[in-house]
């Protein structure tokens, strides 16, 4: 209801289930899904998997609680392009759809740092665009340790990347222009086999680029 009473946003469809999701995603082509992660016939992340498997316009963000972290790393590994938090404000649901319907994914440092820390330290089987990443020799400093094969301005807008900033503010803190930020993501998104800014962050942190405590 709230998503429908927004000007800029019109809601297309509705879904039960997760087959039923999957079915009218291809139907209607929307640039959002917004999945729960707990419906019938089929999950959300086995649906999330499957409205994103044709590489598609349509992207995909899940509803979760931080009781359910598991869910999110499996929704990760499906292909989806950030994480709502059940109990976030209106607004930033809002402000949730627009970002990643405009391209980009949510990686908001207080939505995500907790999750991305455990997924790390919990290793699980990593995804392809994560086997780019070297373990740091002992000594190694932050400014020698990158992913193979990408530059040390690329690495510097990696590093930022993975503390959750935005184009914009990345810009300011490199002073650049964010026509050449995008540039650089393209290219680093290129690079490392990455879907999409979700995965960059993860990246970050599975190549010691950023620290889960900050």
């Amino acid at each position: 209801m709230v998503i429908a009473e927004t000007a800029d946003v019109e809601v297309v469809g509705e879904a039960g289930t997760g087959a039923e999701a999957v079915r009218l995603a291809a139907e209607l082509r929307p640039d959002v899904v917004v999945m729960d992660i707990r419906m019938p016939d089929i999950d959300g992340i086995e649906a999330t998997r499957l409205v994103t498997a044709d590489g598609g316009p349509t992207r995909v963000v899940v509803l979760t609680t931080f009781d359910e972290d598991e869910h999110v790393y499996a929704a990760l590994h499906a292909g989806a392009s950030g994480f709502l938090v059940k109990d976030m404000a209106l607004d930033d649901i809002l402000g949730a759809v627009r970002v990643v319907a405009a391209g980009d994914a949510l990686i908001a440092p207080s939505v995500t740092r907790r999750l991305i820390g455990a997924f790390v330290g919990g290793r699980p089987p990593q995804p392809a665009f994560a086997r780019a990443a070297q373990d740091a020799p002992a000594g190694q400093t932050a400014a020698e340790r990158r992913p193979a094969g990408i530059t040390e301005r690329e690495r510097e807008i990696l590093t930022l990347v993975g503390r959750g900033l935005s184009n914009t503010e990345i810009a300011a803190e490199l002073v650049l222009s964010i026509a050449t930020v995008k540039t650089y993501m393209t290219r680093l998104l290129a690079k490392l086999d990455a879907r999409d800014r979700v995965q960059l962050v993860i990246l970050a942190y599975e190549a010691g680029l950023v620290s889960v405590s900050g």
